[in-house]
């Protein structure tokens, strides 16, 4: 065992669990005591330093830091430390005057692509010292994937516009139906730095019989979208979503919102290798979902050109569900199948010989440190780095490249990084007091009550 090292400040952040299990190093419990005072302007201030979306990120954030709390190791169940996040920001009032001041420009000119969590964290760290931000958005609302494919019923129309309008309130240029199609020609425009934040935009497939034949088997993720702005409003009533990543739970919640009667989520491994957050699990099943397993797709029953039902495989497993067997074959009706089986980066518009490399599985080859490519200047964040994650990781990938881009500007080398920030002037004690008490409150972990826009939905139709 290493003896402690009390001059790196990483220790002082490791040893507060939840806060070092944040991708963005939310300050947790400093934020949990303000709320406990009743300084809910203040917990959301001090959230949107580090995460920057905090009324989004109460309602849609994949709560690394809860399976880190320790008060999970006490009584099983950890802080509800997301939904904390919503009360302070739900509750915060008006904060216009608290955010980041504006300095005059600078002459710099930096470009995103993509207007998703990365691209908006970039605009939020760089627009107040000066920065020209350009954001190109091949869509007429801002918001990326968080627009697109969460639903409203989870995400407010209105949570989601304010949040996104503190930033581009600070100045920034965002360009709305300006989808990027040429990289080359987005270097020749000039700019002194390029962040790609397109997210990861394609749905993976199912190359199976019959898939085709009809028009009734969708991408997961372009569905939502459709959905999102009002292009679709309905759906059979047998529906079934294969995948059980947070994806599909959209997709069978949205589902049953849209008409679906009978919707079923068809799981190829037992329910413990879930990609699904236990929560959302937990939210799909209250609404009636069900959750089938160990059942593997084999092909789409197509029936006089129209979709009537789907064949699996039924597998048993061994303990970690690495070898299978098949039982037998059975047979599911429906009248439309969801695909939420992943998604995939697409750089189409990327041309070769600029200098951007890409790996075998024609990922970009990004620094994990800088979020730099092979080309001095141009970075990467969010899903287009390394595939799909979430928004607390865009965010933070986001935080990092804006220290490169500004680095790279200033001429100076980008993998100089900040110390790492460590205040501990509210810690002051006296030599016989403790900071904070040394027991913990034994109230149980509380079930949310959902205001309506738990129950109901509303598409985000286009302006």
């Amino acid at each position: 065992m290493h003896p402690t090292d009390i001059a790196n400040p990483n220790y002082f952040h490791k040893v507060v669990d939840c806060q070092w299990a944040c991708p963005a190093h939310t300050n947790v419990p400093e934020y949990i005591r303000l709320i406990a005072q009743g300084k809910y302007a203040d917990a959301y201030m001090l959230n949107r330093h580090s995460n920057v979306f905090p009324a989004i990120l109460g309602r849609t954030c994949d709560r690394p830091c809860e399976p880190a709390c320790r008060r999970g190791r006490l009584d099983s169940k950890p802080v509800a430390i997301c939904r904390l996040k919503r009360v302070a920001a739900d509750l915060r009032g008006d904060i216009g005057d608290r955010l980041p001041q504006v300095d005059p420009p600078n002459g710099k000119r930096i470009a995103c692509i993509g207007a998703g969590p990365a691209s908006l964290t970039v605009a939020n760290d760089l627009a107040p010292h000066g920065y020209h931000i350009t954001i190109f958005e091949k869509y007429d609302q801002p918001g990326g994937l968080m627009r697109t494919n969460i639903p409203s019923f989870r995400l407010p129309e209105q949570v989601l516009t304010d949040e996104i309008d503190y930033i581009l309130n600070m100045g920034v240029d965002i360009r709305y139906n300006s989808p990027v199609t040429s990289m080359k020609a987005l270097l020749d425009e000039g700019f002194d730095a390029v962040f790609i934040g397109s997210g990861a935009p394609r749905g993976k497939n199912l190359e199976l019989p019959g898939r085709y034949e009809t028009d009734r088997i969708h991408i997961g993720i372009d569905w939502l979208g459709s959905v999102a702005f009002g292009h679709t409003d309905k759906i059979g009533e047998n529906v079934l979503i294969i995948g059980v990543g947070n994806t599909a739970m959209d997709c069978c919640r949205t589902s049953r919102r849209l008409g679906g009667k009978s919707v079923k989520v068809m799981a190829r491994r037992p329910r413990g290798f879930f990609k699904a957050s236990p929560w959302e699990l937990d939210d799909a099943e209250e609404e009636g979902i069900d959750i089938v397993v160990n059942h593997a797709p084999k092909r789409f029953v197509i029936e006089n050109g129209k979709l009537t039902g789907m064949e699996f495989e039924r597998l048993e497993w061994d303990e970690e569900a690495k070898k299978s067997r098949i039982i037998d074959t059975v047979i599911f009706p429906c009248d439309d199948v969801i695909l939420a089986i992943g998604q995939e980066n697409a750089f189409p518009w990327i041309e070769p010989g600029l200098g951007i490399e890409f790996d075998k599985w024609e990922m970009p080859k990004v620094d994990e440190t800088t979020f730099q490519s092979s080309r001095p200047g141009v970075f990467f964040g969010g899903d287009s780095a390394w595939g799909p994650k979430n928004i607390i990781w865009a965010v933070e990938h986001g935080h990092q490249a804006a220290i490169s881009i500004d680095n790279h500007c200033q001429q100076l080398p980008v993998t100089e990084r900040p110390a790492a920030g460590m205040n501990l002037l509210s810690q002051k004690m006296g030599l016989s007091e403790w900071s904070y008490s040394n027991d913990y409150n034994p109230v149980a972990r509380q079930n949310k009550r959902y205001p309506p826009e738990r129950t109901s939905f509303t598409s985000r139709a286009r302006r």
